[in-house]
């Protein structure tokens, strides 16, 4: 049988990702005799090891992965690509540790929409997530202009028309003890989709932010253009494929 071939990295890199410090950082780091792999001390910052390999930093453990994978609390007033000359990008937000890694976001808030963002150089998950096929859970919060009803409720249920060539796919709608407020769960990212479902109910969103995307939640800690590593159960949710199928 054909042994698989082992997917190397250059230490540098690896640093950068695992320990968030800058390319130059990283290479300071190993010159520095900093560096172990697998408890010996490696000095070459361009030297290619097996991301399977044991990584420690002054001698604490780093989580070595192939991609990096970000979880940003988006603030209003930000937009989610470099398209829009005349507005802040999310990317902006991001440390220099990240800046050349290629990184792009898992679909796109508008630009007053705030909430969870996910952020990825994975283009395959990313893929995933957003596969119409796949039904991929994102919950909101929002605020009406006008009081909720349960019309809207089953109105969302059943799908409503935004104008396109099918109606919307059916919708969780949980409205607040204020009637003005609610939790919306859908499974599809259209342009502008809840704010165009609203007006087809004859009302519209004052407020609107993300939750949760794929059954990762946004850390409360976060604050607004806050960005963190998910953690490994939180990768582990966006990668079970059974989830979602």
């Amino acid at each position: 049988m054909k042994k698989e071939k082992e997917t190397l990295e250059r230490l540098d890199k690896i640093l950068a990702k695992a320990a968030a410090l800058s390319r130059k950082e990283a290479k300071r780091a190993a010159l520095d005799g900093r560096v172990t792999v697998d408890g010996v001390v490696v000095t070459s910052p361009e030297q290619k090891i097996p991301l399977a390999s044991e990584v420690c930093l002054d001698g604490r453990a780093l989580t070595v992965r192939e991609h990096i994978y970000l979880m940003m609390n988006k603030p209003a007033g930000y937009v989610c690509s470099n398209d829009d000359p005349k507005s802040p990008n999310v990317f902006s937000l991001i440390g220099s540790e990240y800046k050349k890694n290629g990184l792009f976001t898992v679909g796109r808030l508008d630009k007053n929409t705030t909430g969870l963002l996910l952020i990825t150089d994975d283009g395959p998950l990313a893929h995933f997530l957003l596969s119409p096929k796949h039904h991929v859970k994102k919950r909101y919060f929002l605020k009406a202009k006008y009081p909720l009803t349960e019309a809207d409720k089953e109105a969302f249920l059943a799908g409503v028309d935004i104008g396109e060539k099918k109606p919307t796919k059916s919708a969780l709608l949980e409205i607040c003890g204020d009637g003005y407020s609610a939790y919306l769960t859908i499974t599809e990212g259209k342009f502008h989709q809840i704010k165009r479902m609203l007006e087809a109910r004859y009302n519209k969103v004052v407020f609107l932010t993300r939750t949760e995307f794929g059954g990762v939640k946004l850390d409360p800690s976060l604050a607004p253009g806050g960005y963190r590593p998910l953690n490994e159960n939180e990768i582990k949710v966006l990668k079970s494929v059974e989830k979602y199928s």
